[in-house]
């Protein structure tokens, strides 16, 4: 296969700028670059105003750009533009449904919206895909906040599309609600599609994302396997449990150590510097006896801090 058809899509060069009126303009964008792997879940990353929702939109055909190339499933938004957009399904953050509509009156009208044929529609196989088959006929108003959710990525997938976009899919829902949701997106990434998943909740990304990409102030600032970012922070902690404790005015000799806890000693070091056999060694060399030894890894706040910090 050509390389090229490997991404579900690519961005080069992309900025946006918006008028303010009175001489002012806000660099929304700053020049983006990214490639986007197809059946992959991606994850783009970053604070509010960061320019995630502005890339989305531009992508959907929302917002029109200001400079760049974005192609969509090999289509270029410039020149093939509609099929760029049948390309896509979009999951908005807010809940868009009309309560006296059944979900499958409300897939049906969606269908309609996208000229899908009713012998296309295969509208019940998409209701068991999102766990609502057997509430095909309730009111959306009588369905869970949880069926809501899934309601609104069953309206983004009637049409079929290889890429699905979901705009903080998560927002303002529980734990338990997030956990069904995560495994629902799985589900569909299984079977093919591409999702595109915009979140600042950094243990969503860690979790869901093999790739992803955080963007501040307008531009990519890292971008890259998801395991490849967390590696990219050099640091580690170890937390160690002595057998006794240690008196306030105790002095460790030859370590960088903070006394946590009466009996708890952490030592954050470089794993390219330094090897953790010789600061245990330098334990002992205290007199010290360990009990317990927990290492801590970082993880994506760690990088996201680290890389947004300036």
């Amino acid at each position: 296969m050509n390389n090229k058809n490997n991404y579900a899509i690519k961005i080069e060069g992309l900025k946006k700028t918006y008028n303010l009126g009175k001489n002012n303009e806000f660099e929304a964008l700053k020049g983006i670059n990214l490639k986007i792997p197809k059946k992959s879940i991606f994850g783009l990353l970053g604070a509010n105003g960061a320019g995630k929702s502005t890339i989305i939109n531009i992508i959907a055909g929302l917002v029109n750009k200001t400079e760049g190339k974005v192609v969509v499933w090999n289509n270029n938004i410039d020149f093939r533009q509609r099929n760029a957009k049948l390309a896509i399904g979009v999951v908005p953050q807010e809940l868009v449904l009309d309560p006296f509509f059944t979900p499958l009156e409300t897939l049906k009208y969606q269908s309609g919206y996208y000229g899908v044929p009713k012998n296309e529609q295969c509208i019940e196989e998409i209701l068991e895909s999102i766990g609502l088959k057997d509430k095909a006929n309730a009111y959306a108003r009588s369905l869970s906040g949880g069926m809501r959710r899934r309601l609104m990525i069953g309206k983004a997938m009637v049409h079929r599309p290889p890429i699905l976009i979901l705009d903080e899919p998560t927002a303002g829902v529980d734990v338990e609600l997030r956990q069904t949701l995560w495994s629902e997106i799985k589900k569909l990434n299984s079977a093919g599609v591409t999702i595109i998943l915009t979140t600042h909740y950094l243990e969503e990304a860690e979790e869901m994302c093999d790739s992803l990409a955080i963007v501040n102030k307008g531009e990519i600032i890292a971008e890259g396997k998801t395991s490849d970012m967390l590696k990219k922070l050099d640091r580690k902690e170890l937390i160690i449990t002595l057998e006794k404790a240690l008196p306030k005015t105790f002095k460790l000799k030859n370590l960088n150590a903070k006394l946590i806890s009466e009996n708890q000693i952490k030592i954050t070091f470089k794993p390219s510097e330094t090897n953790e056999g010789v600061l245990i060694e330098k334990i002992y060399e205290n007199n010290l006896k360990i009990k317990n030894i927990n290492s801590v890894e970082p993880d994506l706040e760690d990088v996201f801090l680290e890389l947004t910090k300036n």
